[in-house]
């Protein structure tokens, strides 16, 4: 039997014997994992291994004319594709905020966006979280188009799974299965894949028109396992490498340096903007171009929101100067002004909602969620804008081995975690029943541990395996009206210190919190590129023949 096997997603080693990760050495643990085993007492080991399905009923590609497939960037991961006379767009994050109110857009996608989003005859969206699936912007386009055609892959958690509750009112999303071709028209078809990491949630595209393929392989990680056709003509791809709270949120582990101490200290918390920025520091275009250069005979690109590019005339020459065309002189690239209001004012109300009057919301939510049985006391604090204990706000545990919330941890040894979540925030997910991507990836939270166990049950639970509806809190006022009386000394003095939220976020917070979009160079500058295109200046011949860049054209989202 092996000693230690490698994780297919991760090429982490796992000590069997333990049930441990032997690598990378001095990295955070992983809590023991759960081993499966056959009916012969062996252990059950998985590995993604799916076919190519883009082989099936190929395609051999056929000449394209000047402006006849044409790719416009409009902004963060949305995408506009006119193919042949079809038009197609890519996750429409166009307006309004991601992630509670922690990411705002940092470029200003075109004046007429709404239009090309009502002009489209089908829309992909990749995943549920809100920087792709953004219902700001959806609600925009509902009202002028609620039939226009959707498009997802089937994820075990459902893409739309809020739909109902968000009052976007969209008629005609299409759920489609994974690897199968999509048939547009006679010229146009699309496939959509799962991604190996995260198959519950992410998924990739590829677009083929006349023979000639397009992947946007958006946020996965592993996109189809790692298997991936090699002839494109045009690859997408996130340009910061994923989203992630971590560790960016957390403190007084071996990754922060900032706070020793079990409890956040005055200092570390002053730190933690700073902290943020310098640790999220994203890829240097001209960095990567550079790289590109140096190991290739691909050609970079680096454009600008409203910037298009034709496919055609860029096969046929990568030098043609009409191949790229940039908007026009005086274009508004950056956005220096964002509709705070309406959205905060959201966030803002779930503060003083009835729900929190009676401290025994905290069982019915967590028992709503569902996770137990696990060994692990979370510290949950609720807190003002610098994550200071917010006044009258609730400080509680809770211990997800039986359940319960005892006023102290419990004697027995377990791990223990401490939360501190922006009190607008995390009243508006629990009384929504919202996934605490809102929390974390928003960076609405800061967190400490001990020991410095990454708990990926718990998390996972959260994020992506949360009831599909609500808690049912009407019932649950009901029932708190028969019982009598049962309000929080504290709520009054909550609901007033709510008023001050709305005053006292600044514009600062919003920039400090939003740094995917910030593009941070290591002089900590902004730099103005969202995305790489790549030119192949040498087209393939032969299917034998492979490269590092797969892609005659590589686009970096």
């Amino acid at each position: 039997m092996y000693k230690s096997v490698r994780c297919t997603k991760h090429n982490w080693k796992l000590d069997v014997s333990t049930m441990k990760y032997i690598n990378p050495p001095g990295s955070f643990c992983q809590d023991e994992l759960v081993v499966e085993e056959s009916e012969e007492n062996e252990l059950l080991l998985l590995e993604l291994n799916p076919p190519n399905p883009w082989d099936s009923e190929p395609r051999s590609p056929e000449d394209l004319a000047f402006g006849e497939v044409q790719i416009t960037y409009l902004t963060h991961a949305c995408m506009d594709l006119k193919l042949g006379d079809k038009r197609m767009v890519f996750d429409p994050w166009l307006t309004g905020p991601a992630f509670a109110r922690g990411w705002w857009l940092l470029h200003e996608p075109p004046s007429d966006w709404l239009e090309r989003l009502c002009q489209a005859d089908l829309i992909y969206i990749s995943h549920m979280h809100s920087d792709h699936l953004s219902y700001p912007t959806l609600k925009k386009l509902a009202g002028r188009r609620p039939d226009i055609p959707i498009y997802v892959g089937k994820t075990e958690r459902p893409v739309f799974w809020n739909l109902n509750q968000s009052g976007v009112q969209l008629t005609n999303i299409n759920v489609v299965p994974f690897g199968i071709w999509q048939q547009v028209d006679e010229n146009l078809r699309f496939m959509i894949l799962m991604d190996g990491v995260h198959p519950e949630m992410d998924t990739c595209i590829i677009v083929e028109y006349k023979g000639h393929k397009i992947l946007n392989t958006v946020d996965c990680t592993r996109p189809n396992g790692g298997r991936l056709p090699m002839k494109v003509d045009l690859m997408m791809s996130d340009f910061a490498g994923g989203a992630s709270g971590f560790p960016m949120t957390f403190s007084g582990g071996k990754f922060t340096g900032i706070s020793t101490e079990n409890k956040l200290s005055d200092m570390g918390m002053s730190l933690f903007p700073r902290y943020i920025k310098e640790t999220n520091i994203k890829n240097d275009p001209d960095e990567l171009n550079n790289l590109i250069k140096k190991n290739s005979d691909v050609l970079t690109w680096t454009p600008r929101p409203g910037a298009t590019l034709d496919l055609g005339r860029m096969l046929k020459d990568p030098t043609d100067s009409k191949g790229i065309i940039d908007p026009p002189e005086g274009t508004k690239i950056y956005k220096d002004s964002w509709d705070f209001g309406p959205y905060l004012k959201i966030l803002n109300a779930a503060v003083g909602d009835e729900i929190f009057r009676h401290p025994s919301w905290i069982k019915e939510y967590f028992t709503w969620a569902g996770f137990k049985d696990y060994n692990l006391v979370v510290r949950m604090i609720e807190t003002d804008e610098d994550f200071s204990p917010f006044p009258g706000g609730y400080d509680y545990l809770v211990d997800f081995l039986d359940l319960s919330f005892p006023k102290e941890r419990p004697s027995r040894e377990h791990p223990y975690e401490e939360i501190r979540s922006r009190v607008d925030v995390i009243r508006h997910v629990v009384k929504n029943g919202l996934l605490w991507d809102d929390l974390y990836i928003g960076f609405q939270t800061r967190l400490q541990r001990d020991p410095d166990i990454y708990h990926h049950l718990f998390w996972n639970h959260f994020q992506i395996k949360l009831p599909l509806t609500p808690p049912n809190w009407k019932s649950f006022l009901i029932y708190c009206g028969e019982r009598g009386p049962e309000i929080s000394q504290n709520f009054k003095i909550s609901l007033s210190c709510s008023n001050l939220l709305l005053k006292k976020f600044t514009i600062d917070n919003l920039i400090s919190s939003s740094i995917k979009d910030l593009r941070h160079s290591s002089e900590g500058m902004l730099r103005p590129g969202l995305m790489q295109v790549e030119v192949r200046k040498k087209r393939y011949t032969s299917g034998s023949q492979t490269s590092r860049f797969p892609a005659d054209l590589m686009l970096l989202l």
